[in-house]
């Protein structure tokens, strides 16, 4: 003898049907009142409405919201890499504040490939984004007429375009950054503060915005404070990026006293491995300096010295440029700098 399979019951979601008849109200009425539309509805009618979608258990249709408003409670963020500490905790800003106002983040990575981007941002509309935040650092010599126009056909649609650190070219947009070149600067003047005058900066390539702006602060500091002009490497924001060009560095020769500072606390983290991996000691032997001041730099050891960027406020006030009706852009945010045990005064 087999057994029955035993029945299941399923429920049919509730509809908004649904909720006009259980609230005694016409369709129209219920989906004013569900689905976000800007026409006012009487009191009476719209707690009706929300009690009879709260006891059927009513979910609203997110597309019909978007079309009723003109924009959708979602936010994009475009950032280069995810797994880069340094953009989760622009990301954990963002998401904290869109929490508070209610809105959905929807996370893209870009790479820094600005036709990526733009792809991005094309399949983004039809989700009718709030806004879009780009926090990938923009490339001076490179422009694409592709992403320009995707942003210029979201801002027509309603959708504000937020940009970190520099303004999306040819496109309204507002601009929310922190002060990566007078940071890096007291950086470098700190550094020869202790006793440092030979340093090599690590940094991306040229034409990455926020790279030069960082490079250019650091030896313009470094060099006013009576250190000597330092050397710039260039390749990437990678960890890896760090320790090809350090360990490349250090089989050319380094003196003892030298301070290397990593356009990231990441390429920071690869320079302090590759001068371990060459018998070399970080910190008395070799400084190492970093910018960003992510969560693991405390932690290392030695700690890292660095720059400490407000990254999760950064990301706060992303969100408020996009929910603003009036905005002025604001002053960079301030950078402070952490002096910690790699870089010990000599």
């Amino acid at each position: 003898m087999t057994n029955a399979p035993a029945s299941r019951t399923t429920t049919r979601a509730a509809t908004l049907h649904d909720v006009a008849r259980e609230a005694g109200v016409s369709l129209a009425t219920a989906s004013r009142v569900l689905n976000g539309s800007t026409r006012k509805v009487a009191d009476a009618y719209r707690e009706r409405v929300e009690k009879a979608a709260a006891e059927l258990g009513y979910s609203a249709n997110l597309s019909a919201q978007a079309t009723a408003r003109g924009t959708s409670a979602t936010l994009a963020l475009l950032v280069a890499d995810i797994a880069d500490p340094y953009f989760s905790q622009i990301a954990s800003g963002v998401a904290r504040a869109a929490d508070d106002d209610r809105l959905v983040v929807t996370m893209g990575l870009t790479g820094r490939e600005p036709e990526r981007e733009a792809q991005l941002v094309q399949s983004l509309r039809g989700q009718r984004p709030r806004g879009i935040v780009l926090a990938a650092s923009r490339q001076s010599a490179s422009h694409s007429d592709t992403l320009t126009s995707a942003l210029r056909d979201l801002d027509t649609a309603g959708g504000r375009v937020v940009t970190l650190g520099s303004p999306a070219e040819g496109v309204p947009s507002r601009t929310v950054s922190f002060d990566n070149h007078g940071g890096t600067r007291e950086l470098a003047q700190t550094l020869v503060g202790l006793g440092y005058r030979d340093a090599i900066v690590i940094a991306a390539a040229d034409g990455i915005v926020t790279s030069d702006s960082r490079v250019d602060g650091f030896l313009d500091g470094f060099a006013s404070a009576g250190g000597h002009r330092p050397e710039v490497l260039r390749g990437s924001f990678s960890r890896d990026s760090g320790y090809r060009l350090m360990s490349e560095a250090l089989a050319g020769g380094i003196e003892p006293g030298t301070v290397v500072f990593g356009i990231s606390d990441v390429v920071a983290f690869g320079i302090m491995s590759a001068i371990r991996d060459a018998g070399r000691e970080v910190g008395p032997d070799i400084a190492v300096a970093g910018f960003g001041d992510i969560d693991a730099g405390r932690d290392i050891v030695p700690s890292l010295t660095t720059a400490h960027a407000p990254l999760e406020e950064l990301g706060r006030l992303a969100v408020t440029a996009v929910l603003a009706d009036q905005w002025e852009d604001p002053a960079p945010l301030p950078v402070d700098i952490i002096v910690r045990d790699s870089t010990p005064r000599r």
